[in-house]
């Protein structure tokens, strides 16, 4: 029977960059958003906060834009501050290439595995899916899923017990995996 686990943000990751008040590296987004309009131009930033000193940085959503060439839903979710707009933007490549960010996400993800009933089997399949583009290695999904050490999950890697069909070591998020026992296939989604 195929498991379907799912990895899911539980909270909006922390944005990776320098402070130019105290060289702290980590911001913390609070979902709000700056809209200034000059004439027929309008710019947009999503503001962050230093987690060490509190100062404030701005994110480019918008730069000169021309307000007709803007969604009227968009503008509406940029005036009302929408924390689904925030988590969208910092999500969005093209938003975090230009500002020259990049997110962590420790601690504000979990895996749902749908219980704990599959260890118990003898034979499980399971495909993962991301909620969110979460970068989270498989060794570590496996590891956790199954509740056994990313050591273990390494061992049996280097073993060759985690293998894919093609013969291939394991690696790819989002494939399948088929684990017998103590031994751990994937197999391509």
């Amino acid at each position: 029977m195929l498991e379907n686990w799912v990895v899911m943000p539980t909270c909006l990751p922390l944005v990776l960059r320098c402070c130019h008040s105290c060289a702290s590296e980590r911001f913390r987004a609070n979902g709000k958003f700056r809209v200034n309009a000059n004439h027929k131009l309008i710019d947009a930033w999503l503001l962050v906060l230093c987690t060490a000193c509190g100062e404030t940085a701005k994110l480019t959503v918008l730069e000169r834009v021309n307000v007709r060439s803007v969604r009227p839903e968009l503008l509406d979710r940029l005036h009302a501050n929408d924390p689904g707009l925030t988590a969208e933007l910092l999500q969005d490549p093209v938003i975090r290439r230009r500002n020259r960010i990049a997110l962590d996400w420790d601690n504000a993800w979990r895996l749902d595995t749908g219980g704990s009933d599959h260890l118990d089997r003898e034979v499980i399949d399971i495909s993962v899916r991301f909620a969110a583009r979460i970068p989270v290695r498989p060794v570590r999904l496996i590891a956790e899923g199954c509740g056994l050490s990313r050591a273990e999950v390494e061992r049996l890697i280097t073993e060759g017990k985690l293998v894919t069909w093609s013969g291939r070591r394991c690696g790819r998020a989002g494939a399948r995996a088929m684990i017998y026992h103590s031994m751990i296939f994937e197999d391509g989604p």
